[in-house]
């Protein structure tokens, strides 16, 4: 009897160490600062991290950790006053040519102009899926949340908890998704006065330097990958909330007046660019 208990224990510790929750609150033990010299800061006993950007350089950092499925949630206060030309990145992305890629891209502006917030889906290399949105409050004033929340069934963009929008498995439609590469979380902040605003006419005011970008609050719960095995095994995250999420009928509806009211570009939706058909996983849309 006592052979069969101990047994129960340990199949019960197991199954709960399958998933790896991660909830970072310190940033100097979860990430670390990859380019830009001291342009890139971890502050406040590691609770605040910020990145700037002068005429010399940007800056950026990166999770230690890699992740194969998860919810990845960060506080963001982007460049404030004339932003334009600058380009605050957040990500996941693998590696390689054939990487894939959940694009959080904050494109600035000048005082007084809304700043258009970017987003893209790369899978076995392969983007081209760039949605763009204006916000409901301006990103420069305070901190807002943007989420990622990735599983095998369904790709889900947050900002403060609002879904803006969803990529969704549909490999039985000939689309790639995003199931077999871990992603690193990346962040940085860089000069695009080329393209980020108004297709490149507005340029940056680098009297303005240095733009400086703030992050708090970064949290994971996640299946992390070391070794070439990803925590969550073969039997998944049975203990994850995140692992068989989908939106349900309220967030579908707010799903539906993000794009009613704030969205400013979908490719789905661009006839010029796909003369011969849109994508096959636009028709889901």
């Amino acid at each position: 009897m006592a052979r069969l208990v101990l047994l129960s224990l340990l199949l019960l510790q197991a199954s709960i160490n399958l998933v790896v929750f991660v909830s970072a609150t310190n940033f100097n033990n979860d990430v670390e600062l990859t380019w830009g010299g001291d342009r890139g800061k971890i502050i406040e006993n590691g609770n605040l991290l910020q990145l700037s950007l002068d005429k010399a350089s940007g800056s950026g950092f990166q999770s230690k950790s890699e992740y194969l499925f998860g919810r990845i949630d960060m506080k963001i206060k982007v460049v404030p006053g004339n932003s334009a030309g600058t380009v605050t990145a957040y990500y996941l992305s693998s590696q390689g040519s054939k990487h894939d890629e959940i694009d959080f891209e904050f494109l600035g502006n000048v005082t007084g102009e809304p700043y258009i917030l970017h987003t893209n889906v790369f899978s076995q290399g392969k983007g081209n899926r760039e949605q763009q949105f204006y916000l409901w409050f301006d990103p420069r004033l305070d901190f807002h949340t943007y989420s990622i929340l990735w599983n095998p069934q369904t790709i889900i963009f947050y900002v403060d908890e609002t879904p803006i929008r969803e990529f969704k498995n549909e490999e039985d439609k000939g689309v790639t998704y995003l199931k077999d590469q871990a992603m690193r979380l990346y962040s940085s902040l860089w000069d695009a006065d080329d393209w980020a605003t108004r297709g490149g006419l507005v340029k940056t005011d680098w009297s303005k330097a240095p733009f400086t970008a703030s992050y708090r609050g970064f949290s994971v719960n996640a299946c992390v990958f070391a070794a070439g095995k990803s925590s969550c095994g073969s039997a998944g995250a049975p203990n994850a909330s995140w692992w068989e999420q989908s939106l349900d009928g309220g967030g579908a509806q707010k799903l539906k007046w993000v794009r009613d009211n704030y969205m400013i570009y979908d490719y789905c939706q661009d006839t010029k660019r796909f003369p011969q058909g849109f994508p096959p996983e636009c028709s889901a849309l």
